[in-house]
């Protein structure tokens, strides 16, 4: 492949499209990549335990076709879609969304083939035990969560919200507790962060 890569073919999509409706729970990548699997895409993909240049592969082509097909239903105000690696989930799509300009480095990553035909094995390696360790760090999420009186699915824009109407009632300006707040600022970094 090169950076001019020949899109993907419209079937990919309509397949993402449709296990995304038929678990409205939202899927993890791991699961995803094995129904799409199922359907017939990935054939490069040994069995598990596959080298990590072939997960990176098809890692990189499922979020190529998400950020897509996420660019494609806001454009059409038709839903938009949580991309996350533990949890893609589509989404109904609400007015005043954000906007497709928007800088979105994820995104930028991801629609650039160049990064799928530039990136080494020891750069995949860095790439897995960075995720790892994030993964680890917010492990927390769940009681992150808890302290925005939230819980998962939930997207950023969510979690924003409730930051700003936590931090209103509990701003010490407003006769609110300056411990709370710092625990409430502590929940949204690990959340955004």
């Amino acid at each position: 492949m090169t950076a001019t890569h020949k899109p993907l073919p419209d079937i990919f999509y309509l397949a993402i499209g449709q296990e995304l409706e038929a678990n409205p729970q939202g899927l993890k990548e791991y699961e995803l990549i094995r129904l799409l699997r199922e359907r017939g895409f990935f054939e490069f993909l040994p069995a598990p335990p596959a080298a990590p240049r072939y997960l990176f592969r098809a890692h990189f082509l499922l979020f190529h076709a998400l950020y897509q097909l996420r660019d494609r239903l806001l454009r059409e105000h038709l839903g938009d879609l949580q991309i996350e690696a533990l949890c893609i989930l589509r989404i109904d799509y609400r007015e005043n969304q954000q906007a497709l300009t928007q800088a979105d480095t994820l995104r930028a990553y991801y629609l650039d083939w160049s990064n799928l035909e530039e990136t080494t094995e020891n750069d995949i390696v860095e790439m897995i035990a960075s995720f790892w360790n994030r993964l680890g760090s917010c492990a927390r999420r769940e009681q992150a969560l808890a302290e925005l009186g939230l819980t998962d699915p939930v997207d950023n824009d969510t979690i924003k919200q409730a930051w700003r109407r936590l931090a209103m009632v509990n701003h010490p300006d407003r006769g609110g507790d300056t411990g709370r707040l710092q625990t409430i600022n502590a929940a949204v970094d690990c959340l955004l962060g």
